[in-house]
């Protein structure tokens, strides 16, 4: 999948990793990328269109694929954080997250999926998380799991259609969502540089960092060893 002179749609697209990718993709020769957010700013550049999306409204998502009809690359990065122990998250926070994390992402697959095969199948990316193999981590965790466990669904029933369908694992990333969480964190243009570079790859699993590649190694052995990690 080629990057100079796709049409790219990046929801959350107007910050944190979202906005790095919309830079990256430009600097990579795309010709139109539509960059989302709730209530989305205006661009100096004239190849990033800003459109409106709430992932969580079917009709703002029908909204998006109907502008964004030309689209031949779609990114899945819009989502919310929980910081609960399953235990103390209630049950309205945990739809709000499904419903941001998994059922907002499969969505948009629906929406979009005729889109691509139209366009020439061209590719589908969903951001999971280093999270989405590891346990502990509440609300977020499960529904990034759930989303993994949803895009090699989605990798099945796409591949006829010629569409490349790549799940992204990363650890902590430097935005606003891990700003009060002291730990090692990549910068959001180099988990960019690594989507990016996958998509053209054809890569079907992007493992930005170290410590995915390491809790990837281990999934196959003892559950004690992957609690502790």
């Amino acid at each position: 999948m080629k990057i100079q002179d796709s049409v790219a749609v990046v929801t959350g697209g107007q910050r944190g990793i979202g906005k790095a990718l919309v830079d990256r993709l430009l600097a990579g020769g795309a010709a139109t990328v539509y960059a989302t957010a709730r209530q989305p700013q205006p661009s100096t550049d004239p190849r990033v269109v800003p459109v409106p999306l709430e992932v969580t409204d079917p009709e703002s998502i029908a909204h998006l694929a109907a502008v964004a009809h030309d689209a031949d690359i779609v990114i899945n990065n819009a989502g919310i954080a929980s910081t609960n122990g399953l235990l103390a998250t209630s049950d309205d926070e945990l739809r709000q997250v499904f419903e941001a994390n998994v059922v907002g992402p499969i969505r948009i697959a629906r929406a979009f999926a005729p889109i691509l095969a139209a366009n020439g199948g061209g590719a589908l990316v969903d951001m999971h998380s280093v999270l989405s193999w590891m346990p502990g981590f509440g609300a977020y965790g499960i529904s990034k799991a759930a989303l993994w466990s949803a895009t090699n669904s989605l990798r099945r029933e796409l591949a006829p259609a010629g569409t490349l369908v790549v799940g992204v694992h990363v650890a902590y990333v430097d935005t606003d969502m891990t700003r009060d969480i002291d730990a090692p964190k990549s910068a959001p243009e180099q988990v960019a540089a690594a989507i990016v570079a996958g998509i053209e790859n054809d890569e079907p699993e992007v493992l930005v960092d170290d410590v995915t590649r390491y809790v990837k190694s281990i999934l196959s052995g003892p559950v004690e060893k992957l609690v502790a990690s």
